[in-house]
């Protein structure tokens, strides 16, 4: 299929990442952080979304049948569990610990365990597109130097996952004709705007202490969704041209730092 190869790509931009970051090596943990008690609560609870071990989504990825793809799915998992470990590092810094659950994050992976690969990755893109925001309110709402550096390498890594998960959907939705689209696409949209609603009232203490108002956070995440949404079943499957980090930056609004 024209574009599956394209996972590669993605495979081998993971790959470089990692060792980039390896080279670069951590933020200075030493140097304390200074977290507002609302803002280090709001943490805690994206860390317990970021921990877990990704065992279904590199199953139902292996079930696909494409290694490449199951390569770059791996890569993107120890991503996920690096932000566990540096939002961790950065709660022990600011003398906060972390937190064993969150009845949000359980939601959020009843869900995505509940049918195949295509549910999984659109549940999955509802929790990134929260995270593009969130963590662009983190990096730019504080004045606590370090809790911006960390903010800033997770949502560097948020940046290329949206295009990632974009690529392999319009793989899922390839063979679903444009009116049996329709209703995931709708439903979608429903558990964003649900989901958007509960992360803006559960952490809108930490918005607030950051300069972001609920209902500003929410118009927020819908416009970035309404701008994924299209490319995610869109009918041509192969990877979009500058779909990087610095090109989605733009499109989305980002500053370029």
């Amino acid at each position: 299929m024209q574009g599956v190869d394209e996972f590669s790509r993605w495979a081998t931009e993971f790959e470089a990442k990692r060792v980039a970051r390896a080279a670069a090596g951590d933020p200075d943990w030493g140097r304390g952080a200074q977290l507002d008690p609302a803002v280090a609560r709001s943490v805690q609870r994206f860390q317990v979304g970021e921990s877990g071990d990704g065992a279904n989504l590199i199953a139902k990825a292996e079930a696909a049948g494409d290694p490449k793809y199951t390569a770059a799915v791996r890569l993107f998992v120890a991503e996920e569990i690096n932000h566990a470990r540096m939002l961790g590092l950065l709660l022990g810094a600011g003398g906060s610990s972390t937190i064993r659950a969150h009845w949000s994050d359980t939601v959020f992976v009843w869900l995505r365990r509940l049918l195949g690969l295509r549910l999984e990755l659109m549940v999955l893109m509802v929790a990134e597109v929260v995270a593009l925001r969130y963590y662009r309110a983190l990096r730019d709402g504080t004045d606590d130097a370090l809790t911006a550096q960390v903010a800033g390498l997770i949502l560097n890594d948020e940046l290329r996952h949206a295009p990632f998960h974009c690529q392999r959907l319009r793989v899922a939705f390839a063979n679903t004709s444009g009116p049996a689209r329709l209703i995931p696409v709708l439903l979608w949209w429903i558990v964003l705007i649900g989901a958007t609603m509960v992360v803006a009232a559960d952490h809108g203490p930490a918005l607030r202490q950051l300069g972001v108002s609920r209902a500003g956070f929410v118009l927020d995440v819908i416009a970035l969704f309404k701008g994924i949404v299209p490319t995610a079943v869109s009918t041509d499957i192969r990877v979009i041209p500058d779909s990087g980090p610095v090109p989605l930056r733009v499109a989305l609004g980002f500053s370029k730092h």
